[in-house]
């Protein structure tokens, strides 16, 4: 597997899975299917099942913010998550699962607390953290984190 393969990216607003070929500017993609940009520099919102097509997916490492709108760190850690979508993408996609909403998704992670951030790469859990961050400690927690070629 070389760095010239394509791309798989789901779309964040429709879910539709696209090719990019090697060498194509992925911060200028559109969807094939709705005709959205791939990437906006903000994280998506998502609900279970597309929370499972963006891990299982796409061929991009993916974290996930975790939150419920009632916790106060999450509302402090969210233009920090946003700051650091804009940095990372598009070569990391970054999400968001409100663990109200999505119980079930947030039970089968295994989330004890909130905010919890989690790296999957190739649908497989990479890392996790738990507590609020800034948008640097995100960026680095991900680099550091990140298969090597990735990111």
């Amino acid at each position: 597997m070389g760095m010239t393969q394509e791309k798989l990216v789901v779309c964040g607003k429709c879910g539709g899975v696209n090719r990019l070929p090697p060498g194509r500017d992925a911060g200028e993609a559109r969807c094939g299917k709705c005709g959205s940009r791939l990437f906006s520099g903000h994280p998506a919102d998502v609900d279970a099942q597309s929370f499972d097509r963006q891990v299982t997916r796409s061929s991009l490492p993916v974290v996930v913010d975790i939150w419920a709108p009632w916790c106060g760190p999450c509302k402090m850690m969210a233009p920090a998550y946003e700051a650091a979508a804009n940095e990372l993408e598009p070569h990391v996609r970054l999400i968001k699962l409100n663990s109200d909403n999505e119980q079930a998704v947030a039970a089968r992670l295994g989330i004890r607390g909130i905010p919890t951030m989690i790296l999957f790469h190739g649908g497989q859990e990479v890392a996790r953290t738990s507590g609020a961050m800034t948008a640097g400690q995100i960026v680095r927690w991900v680099r550091d984190h990140l298969p090597t070629a990735a990111a």
